[in-house]
């Protein structure tokens, strides 16, 4: 008797645990699902209307490393100048978001200048000049190695009255949904220990203080806020703000980048989006700024239009850009990383429609002294110049140890200019609603003083315009990559967010 209930009971445990496993997961599914898709929070996702402003209201900015044939390293360093510049203006606020803010140098072996450093020196002494002042720092829980370190550096600016908020990632969406669902389900509730831990610190030099292994878990989520803004007022009541792709980073102070400074309207715009961000992570507070209405006066004479853009308004932005070009309009791109599908697709399109398309990339070697296989960018290059049938053309950014970290995009449409620039790079995760991200859009005249100035900096790098024997960049055969292996691991990182790009 007993033996046939065991055999009637095994196909019953059997089935149980078949519904336990599907119950698993349409559970996971359910989770990952979700967090792809779910609303967006407050503060993201943002297309501001256009805004026209004096050029002269408009400064392009960039930070340029190269190396002379005699090995010496020149760098052209000027947008932390002109950050430290707007702090020092300031008079009733400050808000700041920076992605990376700290001196963890990786395993590289040298730093040219003491970003964070610099920074939280600047910020400290308007605060004390003008104690009246009210500053509020937005950066990413990377700095803090996600709760794993403190960082002595923004807890010292907390002690001095300044608003520190780490981003809330779990509000945004999951870029790496196969993992982080498991990660929303088993592992967030873990938390965090501050007193370290047994693992090594991927952001430090070797032999630095280890950290937990819940920070490693909490870094395989792979999201970020990776904007890198600065909005503050000055003295006759305007608003100046500034986008940029440089980081206040010690590891990262020799990487070429570029920014747009800019004083007007637009900046209220920034301050709507960056208030909102700190709020969905926890912040109670308010900053009272409002640019002055404009006098009723004629457009200026050198009309140039801004609009505020973040997350995917970045890639509809130039996609629609890119798909409304013809023949003889041109395309000029110069970035970190290009990986996004959508604009991969657009920029074969419009080759094919005798559209002039140069892109200027990083060869992605080097990473805080540590060496890179070239994912995406190579891979995505030679598949743009083989599809296009060469009418794509690609030159790599000699780099030395730093990276060419600037993200800018030109399109010209006739005599019309359309510019994007600012933190996002050209891949799903910066462009497709996972990361936050901040750029400004510009649209002028292509002969006018700035878009001269935007399109001469492509052109120097591109051409190698500079003191005899300087090479910005490389054809296109320095790094080409037809590794059919490499090119599908890139597809299925990209496709997946199993990646760091």
């Amino acid at each position: 008797m007993d033996s046939l209930l065991e055999e009637e009971s095994a196909p019953a445990r059997r089935f149980q645990k078949r519904w336990l496993w599907w119950a698993f997961l349409a559970w996971w599914a359910a989770v990952a699902a979700w967090n792809v898709s779910k609303p967006m929070p407050p503060g993201t996702e943002v297309s501001s209307p256009l805004i026209t402003a004096a050029a002269s209201d408009v400064q392009f900015l960039y930070d340029l490393t190269t190396a002379l044939p005699d090995g010496k390293t020149v760098r052209e360093q000027r947008i932390f100048d002109a950050v430290f510049d707007i702090i020092d203006q300031a008079q009733s606020f400050v808000i700041a978001d920076f992605f990376l803010l700290n001196d963890m140098m990786g395993a590289a072996d040298g730093v040219y200048r003491p970003l964070s450093r610099q920074l939280a020196d600047r910020l400290l002494a308007r605060k004390a000049a003008n104690p009246e002042l009210k500053v509020l720092l937005i950066t990413d829980p990377i700095n803090d190695v996600y709760g794993g370190m403190p960082s002595p550096l923004l807890n010292e600016l907390r002690a001095a009255g300044i608003e520190v908020v780490s981003t809330d990632l779990d509000r945004l969406r999951d870029s790496n949904a196969i993992y982080s669902a498991l990660w929303r389900m088993f592992l967030q509730w873990w938390g965090n220990s501050p007193d370290g831990g047994s693992m090594m610190n991927p952001f430090a030099p070797p032999g630095s203080p280890p950290i937990t292994f819940r920070s490693w878990l909490a870094l395989a989520n792979f999201k970020a806020n990776h904007r890198k803004v600065i909005v503050a007022d000055r003295a006759d009541g305007t608003l100046t703000g500034m986008v940029t792709s440089a980081n206040p980073h010690d590891g990262s102070s020799s990487h070429s980048n570029v920014g747009l400074r800019f004083t007007g309207p637009l900046a209220q715009e920034m301050v709507n989006s960056e208030m909102a961000v700190a709020r969905f992570s926890g912040w109670k507070g308010h900053v009272y700024a409002t640019s002055p209405p404009q006098a009723a006066t004629t457009e200026p004479a050198d009309p140039v239009q801004l609009q505020f853009i973040t997350e995917e308004g970045i890639r509809d932005h130039l996609v629609g850009a890119i798909d409304t070009t013809r023949n003889g309009d041109a395309v000029s791109i110069a970035t970190f990383y290009l990986s996004d599908r959508k604009v991969v697709q657009s920029l074969l399109s419009c080759a094919s429609r005798g559209v002039k398309v140069r892109l200027i990339l990083d060869p992605n070697k080097d990473a805080f002294g540590r060496q890179k296989d070239g994912v995406p960018n190579r891979p995505v290059a030679s598949e743009l110049v083989k599809k296009s049938d060469e009418k794509i053309q690609v030159r790599w950014y000699r780099t030395h140890g730093e990276q060419f970290h600037t993200k800018l995009a030109l399109v010209t449409h006739g005599d019309r200019l359309i510019a994007s620039l600012g933190s996002a790079n050209l891949t799903r995760r910066n462009i497709g609603n996972y990361n936050l991200e901040a750029n400004v859009a510009v649209e002028l005249g292509a002969a006018s003083p700035l878009g001269i100035e935007l399109i001469s900096y492509f052109d120097r790098l591109w051409n190698n315009d500079g003191p005899p024997g300087t090479n910005f960049t490389a054809a296109f055969g320095a790094w080409k990559d037809d590794d059919t292996g490499r090119y599908w691991r890139y597809r299925l990182m990209e496709a997946t967010g199993l990646s760091t790009f």
